[in-house]
């Protein structure tokens, strides 16, 4: 199918190029201004006890969660200072009343902890308006430039006020990335290609692929709610996968062109029957593993599934229209305008080169290799053993941002850091609600709980404790209060920003075994259907948990122990965010893939034309090296650049994937493969009868145009 489109395209070259170009001219119209149009946040999950507790907290008494802190101070003036007090109650009172539904202050509610030890500072409690993430949003921006304006000093802290800075801080670190990543890539691919058009490919693909997902991602926000970080996985995957795919492409186009210049026609055709193939399964392997993550409830996780799923199959279909559409065009004018010292003689380039000698070196002790290598990747992922779990803080932004700063101005001045919890009681009496206060004022840890509102049957307290919300002693407060029997007749429901994190970890476990069922599941019958054995894809599957372990092991070490926090510019946070490694796992088992389908090709390939499983790997190795290589090279420049984002979840996320990317194009695809590969020998490309036999009469093989020439086998003491 894919080599009669290949045809078609050679035909139609023109019309695929400017019906792709149109579209991608609307794409970025439709793109235009969509991070203002995203929501921040999307943690939760909305059949967890928290929410609850905050959807009939909301329906009784409006919104009285904590969302913004406002912090007034003056150098000259104590907060006793009646001039102090009446511009603290002017400012409050030129807030539009359509932005907050509550304002605690310390003159109302006399509470300890709103006063700064020196009394020269007060905090605020405000509660704002709305049904939405993007109401509250909205909200706070209505309260931010009012209470800027007193005379006073004005610091916010808060989930919204930390909200609207990661919002500003993802915007300017998308940008950066692009503007980084983008000129090296560029570079880069001169280098790799050697020619200014060949090098040109890559950025096409790119600027097409991030673009009609952008657009994508604009559309489906208008249904639904969408994260503020699905921008960022959109460039990620789709100029990272992007680059992937021209360059498996282009190079196959060199590749058949050498062979018969004069034709271009087959060279094109030749090409989407074998690079592209192999582009069309790795990007549904990628896009498959990014679904998993739809399986979750939590906004935040399902928006990052969409993105990906747009960016690489947006990748794809460029990979496969425009791109093929371009080369149909240019034909042997894709090697124009070569750069003159990067020339080299294409003697060198021969199927038993170093990659093909470094394979057979491997076979010739495949239990010696593949054993250290398993050993050397469980050491580097030992660490996630450890592992100790969190949610977002304001600890995820850089520290001179004015949310952070305002947070840690709280924990220094207005005494130890305190957590709280919204208990929200239904049903009870007045004898019964002070017992169950009582009760919870006995928890372990916790120093007070006071009522907040009432209205009828429904009371609202708020417990609080000493420490910050994520940590793992201020989870366990939140489970000890879950615990206190409620009143007699009465429902009781615990919220807040702990026992949302409470509610994440349980509901992640709960999803986390569906989310395996279906990466694992939908890889294994893709990778069958490539390749018509069920030991590949078992063998795949094995590998690439072990180097996402790996990447793992890295992450924790460092974002979760504290390590390079100086040099690598973020405040440890002692704890992992719960949904990092669930998006790691899914965009990682999608990348890693990638290469395992680009060089099982090769390999299948002249296993098919040879059956000599051994010249079968070197062969695929030598095919592949410099390429695969090169995508990674390119691929890491594009991850790295995510690594040098503000916010910390994106940086743990960039060094993860860059971590795996590494050990996934080095480690496993030179050594572990081929170790693996001599180990099985024959049983690679097993599969029952049955299945065998299925495969051979509709499997997605290869349309064998002509057979690979028979390389040189590399001698065994090469």
């Amino acid at each position: 199918m894919i080599e009669r489109w290949g045809a078609v395209v050679v035909r139609r070259a023109i019309v695929v190029l400017l019906v792709g170009l149109g579209l991608t001219a609307a794409a970025m119209v439709a793109g235009i201004g969509l991070e203002d149009d995203l929501s921040a946040g999307g943690f939760e999950d909305p059949a967890s006890e928290s929410a609850r507790e905050l959807a009939l907290e909301r329906e009784a008494f409006g919104n009285r969660s904590i969302d913004v802190i406002v912090i007034f101070s003056d150098e000259d003036r104590t907060i006793d200072d009646a001039a102090f007090r009446a511009e603290v109650q002017r400012t409050l009172a030129d807030v539009p009343e359509e932005a907050v539904t509550s304002v605690a202050t310390w003159y109302d509610v006399q509470d300890p902890a709103m006063v700064s030890r020196d009394r020269h500072a007060t905090a605020v409690y405000v509660s704002l308006v709305g049904e939405s993430q993007n109401d509250f949003n909205e909200a706070f921006a209505d309260l931010r430039p009012v209470v800027e304006e007193s005379s006073l000093g004005v610091d916010l802290a808060g989930p919204y006020a930390v909200y609207s800075d990661v919002n500003e801080e993802t915007k300017s670190d998308l940008l950066r990335a692009e503007l980084v990543s983008a000129p090296i890539v560029l570079l880069l691919s001169l280098i790799i290609f050697r020619s200014v058009v060949a090098a040109l490919m890559p950025l096409l693909v790119g600027v097409v692929a991030v673009l009609g997902a952008r657009a994508a991602i604009a559309g489906l926000n208008q249904l639904t709610e969408v994260s503020i970080f699905a921008p960022n996985i959109i460039t990620l995957l789709g100029l990272g996968l992007a680059i992937d795919y021209a360059l498996f492409v282009v190079s196959r186009f060199r590749e058949e062109i050498a062979r018969s210049p004069e034709d271009t026609r087959r060279a094109l055709v030749r090409t989407m029957a074998t690079a592209g193939r192999t582009v069309a399964f790795s990007a549904l392997t990628v896009a498959a593993a990014m679904s998993s993550l739809l399986v979750f409830p939590q906004t935040f996780l399902k928006s990052i599934g969409y993105g990906g799923i747009a960016a690489v199959l947006v990748a794809m279909v460029a990979a496969l229209t425009v791109l093929p559409a371009t080369l149909a065009l240019l034909g042997t004018r894709i090697d124009s305008v070569r750069i003159p010292f990067l020339q080299r003689s294409r003697a060198v380039e021969t199927d038993h080169g170093a990659w093909a000698r470094l394979a057979a070196a491997v076979m010739r002790r495949p239990v010696l290799v593949a054993g250290g290598v398993v050993v050397v990747l469980l050491v580097v992922a030992a660490p996630f053993l450890g592992v100790k779990w969190g949610s977002v803080d304001y600890r995820v932004l850089p520290a001179d941002t004015p949310s952070h700063q305002a947070s840690e101005r709280l924990n220094t001045e207005f005494g130890p850091e305190r957590s709280t919890a919204n208990v929200l009681v239904r049903g009870a009496d007045e004898a019964a609600l002070a017992s169950y206060t009582q009760d919870l004022q006995a928890v372990p840890g916790v120093v007070d709980v006071r009522p907040v509102e009432q209205a009828g049957d429904t009371t609202l307290l708020r417990a609080s404790w000493e420490g910050n919300s994520q940590t793992g002693e201020s989870q366990q407060v939140v489970r000890d209060l879950r615990a206190v029997d409620g009143p007699a007749g009465a429902e009781a429901f615990v919220g807040g920003l702990t026992a949302e994190t409470v509610d994440l970890a349980g509901s992640v476990g709960d999803h986390l075994p569906l989310m395996g069922l279906i990466v694992v599941g939908v890889m294994l019958v893709l990778l069958f259907l490539a390749f018509g054995s069920v030991v590949l894809p078992l063998k795949a599957v094995a590998m690439n948990a072990l180097s996402i372990t790996a990447s793992f092991g890295v992450v924790t070490w460092i974002f979760s122990d504290g390590h390079l926090a100086d040099l690598l510019g973020f405040t440890p946070q002692g704890f992992l965010d719960l949904t990092n490694p669930i998006v790691m796992l899914a965009v990682l088992f999608g990348l890693s893939m990638d290469y395992e389908v680009f060089l099982l090709s090769r390999v299948r390939e002249q296993w098919d034309a040879t059956g000599d499983n051994d010249l079968a790997v070197q062969t695929g190795v030598q095919k592949t090296g410099r390429i695969i290589t090169s995508a990674a090279l390119l691929l890491g420049v594009v991850i790295g650049a995510f690594s040098l984002s503000g916010v910390v979840f994106m940086k743990m996320l960039g060094l993860g994937m860059l971590v795996a990317l590494l050990v996934d194009a080095t480690v496993v695809r030179a050594l572990l493969v081929p170790a693996t590969m001599k180990l099985l020998g024959r049983w690679n490309w097993w599969a029952p009868a049955p299945m065998a036999r299925w495969w051979e009469r509709h499997g997605f093989r290869e349309e064998e145009a002509e057979r690979p020439a028979e390389p040189e086998r590399v001698p065994a003491g090469a």
